[in-house]
This record gives C-alpha cells, structure tokens and sequence, in this order.
C-alpha cells in the first residue's frame, strides 16, 4: 500500500481521504482540516500559481478562523511575483477595493492607511475602485496593510481584470435582487398610499386606515432591512471613522421615516411615511445601479488590455504554460494569428504586427529578428520565435495600466476643491436639516417631518463628487486609444495653456531613420578604417545617429570608451586618443572646417581624421504640428544638438519660428529656464539628451520609439510616431474640461436651487428622490460622452 502525502503541507495522509480541495484541475488530498481551510482559501483567493511556483511544501497548518491567516498569503514571495512591483525599496501594488461608492470612500481609506507605518502613498481612484498602494516591505506586511482596510469595511485584494470583473457582476446581481424587492415593495405601497391620500373608498374607517398601514408597514421593512443596506454599511464606516460620507444624511433619513410612520402605525397618532421610504430607496438603488454600470464602463477598457494577454503560450519545445508563469529567458513561439503572450525580442522568423490596441494605428507594422514586440499584440502572417524580455507585470501593457490608473488618480486643482467641497458640505447638510425642522416645527409641525427629510435627500452632493473623477477617467482611456499614455494628472489642464512649443531635431520632427550620406577622409586612413573606427566608438552608444554606423565593421581592440551625452563618444585605439560627434567636442580647432554641411567629425589626439554626412527623413506629421500649432497662436522652437546649417534646413522646410542649435543637454535646460514667465511650454524629445529638458518644461512627450530615460522624464508618451495625435489630444483635452466644467455646474447649481426649494417646504420627498438621483446620473451619461468611440473623429473634423 503506497502512502499519500498532503498535497498543501507535505506530511502524511493518516484521515484516510475525508479531506479535498480541487486544485489546478485536480483534486488533491489533504491531511487535516486546517489545510484543507488554507487551500481552499488559496483557490478562493485567485493564488493557485503559489502551487506552480512553491519550491517545498508549506509549513503545517492550523484551522485558525481569522481572517489574517488568509490575508497573510498575501506576503509570500511566489505570489507576489505576480502582482507586486520592486523599485528603490519600495513595493507597489493595485489593488480591487470592494464598497467604495464616492469620495468620502476614497478619502477615508486613504486617511487611515496614510497613517500605518511604512506607507508612503495610497491613492483611490472611486471610478474604477482599484487603489494604488506603495509601502516599505521591511517596515511592514502586505497582508496587515490590507487588514487595516478590510476593518474599515472594504474588501481589498490585489487586482486582477478577470477577478475584478466577476466581482462587478457579483454586486450588480446584488443591486438587482435589492432593486428588484424595492420596485415591488414601491408599486404596492404606493397603492395603498394614493387609496388613503384620496380616500378612494370615500370616508375611510379607522380600522381600514389602520390595516393599510399595517400593510404598508409590511412591505416597507424589507426594503428598509435589506433593499437599503448597502446605504447604512457605508455610512456605519464613515461614522466609525468620524468622517460624513454622503451615505449618513441617506441613512438618517430613511431611519427617521421609518421609525416615525412605526410609531404612527402602532399608536394611531401621525403620519405615515412608508411609500416614501420604498420610493427613496428604490430610486435610490436605480440611481447608484445606473451609475454604477456607467463607472464600470469607463474603468473596463484600461483592465481589459490585461485580458489581451492570452492564458496559454506554447514554448519553442512546443509544450505550453500558464502565459503568467513566463520568465524573463523564456523563448515561445507565436504562429500567425496567435497574440504575443509577453514582451520579447525575435529571434526567428519575419511577420507583421497589429499593435493598434496600443498605438492606435490601424496599419500592420513589419517585424524582423531583433525587433521588439509587446504583449497582446497580434502577430499577422509569420511564425516567429520569441526571446522574453519581461514578466507579465512588468510587460508594457500592465506598465501602461499602471500609469492610466496614476494618471486618473492625479486630480486637477478644480477637483481637489470639488471634493472638499462635497465633504463638508454633508456637514451642512444636517445642520439645514436640524434647523429646517426646529423652523417648521414651530410654524407647521404636521409638515416639519417630511421637509425634513426633503432637504436631507435633495441636497446629498453625490453628483459633485462623481463630475471629476468620472470624467477623467473616460478621457483617459480615450487617450489611451488614441496611443498617447499620460504619466501625470496636470495635463488636462496644462496641454490647454501652452503658448511656446519646444520641440526636438533627429528623431522628433525626423524620422530618426539616419543614414550615412557621404564620407570624407583627411588623413592616411582608408574609408573603410575610419568607418570601422567611427562604428566601434558608437557602438557604446543608443542615439539614432549611433544606428547610422550600425551596419559596419567594428574595428577590434578600442578601449576605454565613454559616451559624452549630447557631445560624442571618446576611447583609446593604438595608443591615440580617438574622439567621434560635434566639431567642437572631436577637433582640438573647430573652426578649421569651414562651412562644411558634414555633422560628425573623427579626430586623433583632436587632429581631423574623417569626417561624415547624415540624411534624416522629416516626418510627415510634422509639417501639420508646426501649422496648426501656429493657427492656434503658438510659437514653436527647435531645440536640437545638430549643427546649424541640418537644423537651419529642416526649420525652413517646417517654417519653425526659432532655431536653437549646437546646445549640449545643460544648455537645453538653461534655455528653457531663460523663457519668460508668462510663457507656457511643451517640450518633444525623444532622446537621453533631453531627459533634463523635458523634466523641466511645463508639459512634456517623449516619442514612443525614443529612450527609456526620456519616457520616464515625461509628462505624456507618444506610443506611435503620429506628431499629428497631439494636435487631438489638445482638442481631448480642451473637450475633457468642458465636461468637467458642465458637470460641476449642472451639481453645484442644481444643489445651489433644489436647496431654497426644500427648506420652503416646496420639494416632496419623493420628488427629492428622484432629483439626486438623476443628477448623479446625468453626470456620469455627460462623462461617457469622452468615452464614445465617434468622439476622436468629431475632435478631428473640429
């Protein structure tokens, strides 16, 4: 008889096969209840990949009902090789936060972890409910950090589209069982309500209005008890953190009605408020379900590129693998038609590529061996092996969720007022409402209960709250389509103000397709050495200008090599000091050139040695950024290291206004810091030269195809080379803070008027109802207009 092992723990199975967790499609055998518990909680969790990735059995364990002994998952080291990035000592995560329904939600989870130690920043975004937590792993655990949110009342757990998506559809089906008991508990009270307001059956007997409310009582209490409890669990936690979220004057008002037409009912003395209770809640719960699908819109398109990843990749041996355990190292093979599982280089093959659910660009691009491809993208009509270059969460489509979900989470000026606003203006809320009563107390005490309750209802400031956040998030993700990915929050508003365009040269306006010209020698070399020479020193560098001499022979033995950003390279060969870029930096006398149109120079111990011609293609999108940035009254500079006469060309080509050339990255920040105050600049560049520039400028895009430096010194990245796209996002832009401005009109004035209304006594409750809920729902539909599909194409014919 063979003996089985726990598959969890390890040890051996003595309880016969009484317990079973089905794991990775098996059903395994576990030896006592706690590990049964602990599996289960693993595949609950989403985290079989720990049985994949585990390297020796877990530790034995114990049947401990607490909720950390799950959470504590979190903190093993194979799991969050999955979900957890590593930089500079600190770890970051996005996270699914379940219950979080305005921003009082977002602001109190946010003020509670700010304070644990070892928290250097968590921010919430209320559209898409996914927050960004970023902690010092030796001052504290991922698991307790997620405890501290799990006591405030929201559920937390590291984010997954798939995971999230279920969870969405979870809550609806909630939502829909609670609306669904308030519709119906509505339409028979409200029955019973019109037969007593008219008195249908003439002069109604006591005993008749008694039953009616009796049964008015009886369907009211679940709606109350069930319908309504999403209200009174949020508002539970804003008071348990001494915080008014909008949920507290709904729960006190409906609490109030309820507890007041129950004392009516029972003693016969009052009135009853029973169809407004289920009327209240019922609009109330279509109003948040509306809202709800309408967020859930806007958040699903940046976590759907993470579904585009396929679940499977086949490795080149042909056996395939979960596409999330790939490794940097792997080599897979993708066949015509198959999406690339993660980001890699060709080793093998030649295809074309659809990467428009990056770049936006419809049209193949082609690919060859040692060409880059990114995860999700498509691969046309060819077999290609791939070298794997990233993980799944480091892959650029989780890079540029990530950023979108930063991007989101950075608020404008105008939204930071709007939700202090919102916060205290709850706070004013019930102080009108208690002073509301105690007036018409006195004047007319039959009506105080229910302008009361009005005023509560009508002014609960959910729609100011929801006109930001909303909005940017939907004009995110339209930016995202159209292959431009924001890296900071400012550029809505900044893009909108720029009056000076600061542009970069080779790779920017040019295609930084560079090729050799014309080469001229001025010593004993032959061309072919000096070019081997040239090839060699370049080598050591990434610049578009080093790929010009990518093709030849590189000359053997040079050594000691440095890269002079923005000036050239210089290394020894034969005992000389050989220099190759700018005459200034390569020749010991500059101005012994002449005139000469040839922009790199190689010298030996600073003597001319050789000298080379460059031809660079302008793009064709920059002649339309040039003009329409001029129709819009922006002046536009080239700022560039290449040599007057090739930047002086390519300005007269463009009809750029100024032309700064021959400037070393230092000189191109001095230049931008001489700018007068008053002028607002966008700076492109693409190269590691304008890293420091484009820090500085008020706005700033790296190129899509330019350096890894200068995409992390941006403001916006260009994922294709269209110069074009920042003409639509200008309109984007422009068109996102109409929205926002309409939004927080349309709430501000509807609470500015339906407020005198309700003290009057003018606003019934129902009416009330019906009024927050369909403004919170008109600005959420006002913000899905940025989200609409046609929208790029009318910014275009604008």
């Amino acid at each position: 008889m063979t003996r089985e092992d726990c598959y969890h723990c390890g040890e051996p199975v003595l309880t016969g096969d009484s317990f079973h967790v089905e794991i990775l499609g098996e059903e395994r055998t576990m030896c006592c209840p706690g590990c049964e518990a602990v599996a289960t909680t693993i595949v609950a969790s989403g985290l079989t990949s720990y049985y994949e990735y585990r390297t020796a059995p877990a530790e034995k364990a114990s049947l401990i009902p607490d909720e950390l002994q799950s959470l504590s998952l979190y903190d093993n080291d194979d799991i969050q090789q999955e979900f957890v990035r590593h930089e500079g000592g600190i770890d970051e995560v996005v996270l699914s936060v379940d219950g979080v329904s305005c921003a009082a939600c977002a602001w109190l989870i946010e003020k509670q972890l700010g304070k644990e130690a070892g928290v250097s920043r968590i921010q919430v975004n209320t559209t898409t409910n996914r927050a960004t937590l970023r902690w010092d792993p030796s001052a504290t655990k991922l698991s307790i950090l997620l405890s501290r949110i799990h006591a405030l009342g929201y559920k937390a757990a590291p984010f997954e589209a798939d995971s999230q998506e279920h969870q969405y559809h979870q809550t609806m089906k909630q939502y829909l069982y609670k609306l669904g008991i308030a519709g119906l508990a509505t339409m028979q009270v409200m029955m019973l309500a019109v037969a007593m307001y008219f008195e249908v059956f003439g002069d109604m007997d006591e005993s008749f209005r008694d039953y009616f409310r009796l049964v008015s009582l009886i369907f009211a209490t679940p709606v109350l008890l069930y319908s309504a409890m999403p209200f009174y669990i949020n508002a539970w936690r804003n008071l348990k953190a001494r915080t008014l979220g909008m949920d507290v004057p709904v729960s006190i008002a409906l609490l109030f009605a309820y507890f007041a037409s129950l004392y009516a009912t029972v003693t016969g003395v009052g009135e009853v408020f029973f169809e407004s209770i289920a009327m209240f809640t019922f609009f109330l719960l279509l109003g948040r379900f509306l809202e709800m699908r309408a967020r859930r819109t806007a958040a699903a398109a940046s976590a759907n590129l993470l579904k585009l990843i396929p679940r499977l990749a086949t490795l080149q041996s042909g056996e395939q693998i979960p596409a999330k355990s790939l490794t940097v190292g792997h080599i897979v093979r993708v066949l015509p038609g198959e999406p690339f599982p993660a980001d890699g280089v060709i080793l093998e093959g030649i295809t074309t590529v659809d990467e428009s659910m990056l770049t936006g660009e419809s049209m193949p691009e082609s690919r060859n061996v040692d060409d880059v491809v990114y995860a999700g993208t498509i691969n046309i009509d060819g077999n290609v092996d791939v070298h794997v270059t990233a993980e799944k969460k480091d892959s650029l489509i989780a890079h540029i969720v990530q950023l979108q979900d930063a991007a989101q989470l950075a608020k404008p000026r105008v939204a930071e007022i709007a939700d202090i606003v919102a916060r205290y203006f709850v706070s004013a809320i019930l102080i009108i409402s208690a002073l509301t009563w105690w007036y018409w107390q006195s004047h007319r005490p039959d009506d105080a209960f229910w302008i009361m309750l009005s005023v509560l209802v009508a002014t609960c400031p959910c729609a100011l709250s929801l006109a930001t956040p909303t909005a940017l998030t939907c004009s995110t993700t339209t930016f995202g389509r159209l292959g431009i990915l924001l890296r900071r929050g400012h550029v809505f508003e900044a893009i909108t103000k720029i009056n000076r365009l600061i542009i970069d040269k080779t790779g920017t306006l040019t295609e930084g397709n560079i090729s050799l010209k014309e080469t001229s020698t001025y010593a004993s070399y032959s061309e072919k050495d000096v070019l081997s020479i040239a090839a060699a020193l370049e080598s050591y560098a990434n610049h578009p200008i080093a790929e010009a001499f990518g093709e030849c022979d590189k000359m053997q033995g040079i050594t000691n090599v440095e890269n002079v950003i923005g000036e050239g390279l210089k290394g020894q060969y034969q005992g000389a000091a050989w220099r190759i870029g700018k005459p200034a930096f390569a020749l010991d006398d500059p101005s012994d050139i002449g005139e000469s149109l040839h922009q790199i120079w190689l010298s030996r111990n600073g003597e001319k040695i050789a000298s080379f011609r460059l031809i660079d293609p302008i793009r064709e999108s920059s002649q339309a950024l040039v003009d329409q940035f001029h129709q819009a009254g922006i002046k536009v500079t080239m700022l560039t290291g290449d040599n007057f006469h090739s930047a002086q060309a390519v300005a007269n080509h463009l009809g750029i206004d100024d032309v700064v050339s021959d400037v070393s990255p230092k000189g191109k920040l001095e230049y931008l810091q001489s700018r007068p105050s008053d002028e607002v600049t966008m700076m492109i560049g693409d190269g590691v030269n304008d890293a420091p520039v484009l820090a500085g400028a008020h706005l700033s895009v790296a190129m899509g195809s330019g350096t890894d430096v200068a995409k992390a010194s941006a403001d916006m990245v260009l994922l294709g080379d269209d110069l074009s796209k920042l003409l639509e996002a200008r309109k984007l832009a422009a068109f996102t803070q109409k929205i926002i401005r309409q939004n927080l009109a349309w709430a501000l004035g509807y609470n500015l008027i339906i407020l005198p209304l309700a003290v009057m006594g003018f606003v019934a409750p129902y009416i009330a109802v019906a009024g927050m809920s369909g403004s919170s729902v008109i600005v959420v539909t006002n913000s899905l207009r940025l989200f609409k599909k046609d929208v790029i194409e009318k910014l275009r014919d604008a």
